[in-house]
């Protein structure tokens, strides 16, 4: 994974997205202190596989409602 500071990102996006597209992921940072801000991957890579029910495949079955949003964290702690 590269890491790219948002004025290199703007000046070479064109070969930036060339390089995603064969598979390479980037880091954007931003200001003095070289804060982290986003990354960007292949889209196929960010594109969620749908979940499978393992054991249970076959035998029970899920519904995710439209509305449904839980975070990383809320799931852990629960």
């Amino acid at each position: 994974m590269k890491t790219l500071a948002v004025a290199d990102f703007k000046s070479r996006f064109s070969e930036v997205l060339e390089e995603v597209k064969q598979g390479e992921e980037f880091i954007v940072c931003y200001g003095r202190k070289k804060e982290k801000v986003a990354v960007l991957v292949p889209y196929e890579k960010y594109h969620k596989k749908p979940v499978t029910l393992g054991v249970l495949e076959g035998i029970a079955t899920y519904k995710f409602h439209d509305d449904f949003d839980m975070t990383d964290e809320e799931f852990i702690g629960s």
